[in-house]
């Protein structure tokens, strides 16, 4: 038998006003950033050696063996410092955040005095420097830095990092200068000293 009763009408539907549609798309940006982010972090723990704590035999101190397995593992988290499969890793992680954060955001126009190469990775002084760059925004956008390190990290290292990088005679000084007419090319950087040379 049919229900003859009458329907309750559902609920009306959530309208976010279209100027709060900005605000919502910037906190999706930053939460997927913050997502990648921790992506990146258990990547690397999960990459890290696990621990056996297990009590050193001759019976020191655990403060010691702590001193004793920092030795062991990398003295830096700088890429430079790292090699092979951590330097991929790393190098990932950091192309991520290049491609879909600092260029989106502050990759602007490029032109003769500002150049960019979309082969970043193959120019070390680059990769460095973004390296660097991105270490120090994990840090400054922490919670921990409080309100003003997003501000800090503008000012002490993304502008720094920009002037340097795109500048014309910057590592990406013989790339591309025009986005119509994209060229790369690793410029040549000087020869170390030969040990034992005579002036």
């Amino acid at each position: 038998m049919a229900d003859t009763s009458p329907t309750a009408p559902g609920p009306e539907p959530y309208r976010v006003p279209d100027a709060d549609l900005d605000d919502l798309a910037s906190t999706l940006a930053k939460t997927m950033a913050e997502v990648r982010q921790h992506g990146v972090i258990l990547d690397r723990l999960g990459s890290e050696p696990e621990s056996t704590g297990s009590q050193p035999m001759d019976g020191a101190p655990e403060a010691e063996a702590a001193d004793g397995k920092k030795a062991d593992g990398p003295a830096s988290v700088f890429i430079l410092a790292l090699g092979g499969e951590a330097y991929a890793v790393e190098l990932a992680a950091l192309s991520d955040w290049v491609n879909y954060l600092f260029l989106p955001v502050y990759g602007r126009e490029i032109s003769t005095s500002r150049p960019w190469c979309a082969h970043w990775h193959e120019h070390p002084e680059a990769v460095a420097r973004l390296h660097a760059l991105w270490l120090a925004w994990q840090q400054f956008t922490d919670t921990e830095a409080g309100l003003s390190g997003p501000s800090t990290w503008h000012r002490d290292h993304l502008d720094q990092t920009l002037a340097h990088l795109r500048a014309p005679d910057g590592p990406f000084a013989a790339c591309t200068t025009s986005a119509t007419r994209p060229n790369h090319r690793v410029l040549a950087t000087p020869a170390p000293e030969q040990a034992g040379a005579t002036a």
